[in-house]
């Protein structure tokens, strides 16, 4: 069953990313590296200092990192190079900008000895994002990301020579094709929006996905998800199966014949990205709001309620379903999923591609 899944291209060569390093900012010594507490220190330095390297604009910061004289560090090299500029690129059409990009590493598992170590870790990173003509009010949102990293000890340097991670922005990457001023004066002359008055299903199903977002939750949730569902990223994705319990389990939506989960299995309905949102607007359970490229539907964003969704199309196949769960400062619609795991983020955040089209969901409650 083909479930949540992005193109399998970019898997290959963006989320499947092996990371070859000669980072100078990172002098974690080997004989000092005798640790978990220690392994845990480098790793966070490592993370650190690529979040500078976004926040900061510094494509230069990377020549200090990769290792060019590699395919695999050309490749990551260029890819970082190209995220950098779609984080920017997206801030320039937003009118806001990032002030602090901070991660929560949790490690998982070190094997090793000597001067070689494999780590396996979960990282949960906050963005915090302000509107330029409003530099005193913060906006969070959280991605978590799942990764595999092997550190090797060259000339008495701690490196990154193999990573592995599904990255959030891999599935989009491009934004010059979007005339970014117009939209940013429309983005920048909203207000808030006050979302108090939303039903009490709504509200408890921003309740259930804050909770089990997995990796991008708040930490005192344990970053896991609900253990009563399967997680099907294994296999393609795990985003309709987490909007659907979401809506069952938060929102009461009852299920039948069509639309169901037992044991460890549920129907296309429940598990496909695709047909969740078929199934939704048939029924009768919801409605589109609107459908077409980012500058067609932009502004009808503002009209997405918690509890509604964004269905992502590309290549005529939607490939992703996000829940709304908020909405920023200027009233932007945030969202929050699984694959990759997301709490309260900007809904075209990593969806910016001129490919891509936008089914914005109401959900009857």
């Amino acid at each position: 069953m083909k479930l949540c899944i992005t193109n399998k291209i970019k898997i290959i060569f963006f989320s499947f990313i092996f990371i070859t390093l000669l980072c100078e900012p990172i002098s974690v010594f080997a004989e000092n590296f005798d640790s978990k507490e220690e392994a845990v220190n480098a790793v966070n330095q490592i993370f650190s200092n690529r979040n500078k390297a976004i926040l900061d604009n510094d494509v230069e910061l990377l020549d200090d990192i990769y290792d060019t004289g590699t395919q695999y560090g050309i490749w990551a090299y260029e890819y970082e190079v190209k995220k950098i500029k779609y984080i920017h690129n997206w801030e320039e059409k937003q009118g806001a900008k990032f002030i602090d990009i901070t991660p929560k590493v949790v490690i998982k598992r070190v094997t090793g000895s000597g001067d070689r170590y494999t780590i396996n870790l979960l990282c949960s990173t906050e963005y915090k994002y302000v509107y330029k003509d409003k530099p005193d009010v913060e906006n969070s949102s959280r991605i978590g990301t799942d990764h595999i990293l092997q550190l090797q000890n060259k000339e008495g340097i701690w490196v990154i020579t193999k990573e592995w991670y599904r990255d959030p922005f891999a599935d989009s990457l491009n934004l010059d094709d979007i005339k970014t001023d117009s939209i940013r004066q429309y983005i920048l002359a909203q207000g808030s929006r006050d979302l108090s008055a939303i039903n009490q299903r709504r509200k408890k199903v921003v309740e259930y996905a804050e909770k089990y977002c997995g990796a991008a939750s708040e930490e005192h949730y344990g970053f896991k998800y609900n253990k009563k569902y399967g997680d099907f990223n294994p296999l393609g994705g795990d985003c309709a199966n987490f909007a659907s319990q979401s809506l069952f389990e938060g929102g009461k939506f009852r299920k039948n014949s069509v639309w169901n989960y037992e044991g460890t299995a549920g129907t296309a309905a429940w598990l496909n990205a695709g047909s969740f949102k078929e199934y939704m607007v048939s029924s009768g359970r919801a409605s589109v709001i609107a459908y077409g490229n980012y500058d067609k539907v932009y502004k009808a964003s503002y009209k997405l309620l918690p509890g509604d969704f964004v269905a992502y199309e590309k290549n005529s196949r939607i490939t992703h379903v996000s829940l709304v769960t908020a909405a920023d400062s200027r009233g932007y619609s945030l969202v929050t999923c699984h694959n990759t795991d997301r709490n309260n983020v900007p809904w075209d955040l990593g969806w910016s591609d001129k490919n891509i089209k936008f089914w914005l969901i109401r959900v009857h409650y």
